[in-house]
């Protein structure tokens, strides 16, 4: 259960990591075209944008991949559907 947990933080620390360099690559990049200068607002917003991005596309991953070793998908009735005969799978 410890090493589970263990892995669990490290892999929140590798996102939490990721998440800072593409803010801080997007900042540099947006300074490298010309762009007006980010006041703290704007890397705040910036940093909640990115992290709510991958926070995002981690929880539905995750939903994703306990909906299919659970087997959720399997237990969707598709009788109904259009153009579905019955009887099949």
């Amino acid at each position: 259960m410890t090493s589970r947990l263990v892995r669990f933080f490290l892999a929140l620390l590798l996102a939490l990591l990721t998440a800072a360099a593409a803010t801080f690559g997007a900042a540099w990049l947006w300074r490298a075209i010309g762009g007006a200068p980010m006041s703290v607002h704007g890397w705040i917003a910036l940093g909640l944008g990115i992290f709510g991005s991958v926070a995002l596309a981690g929880g539905l991953m995750w939903l994703a991949f306990k909906s299919s070793r659970e087997g959720w998908d399997d237990r969707v009735d598709n009788s109904l559907d259009p153009g579905r005969e019955r009887g099949e799978d």
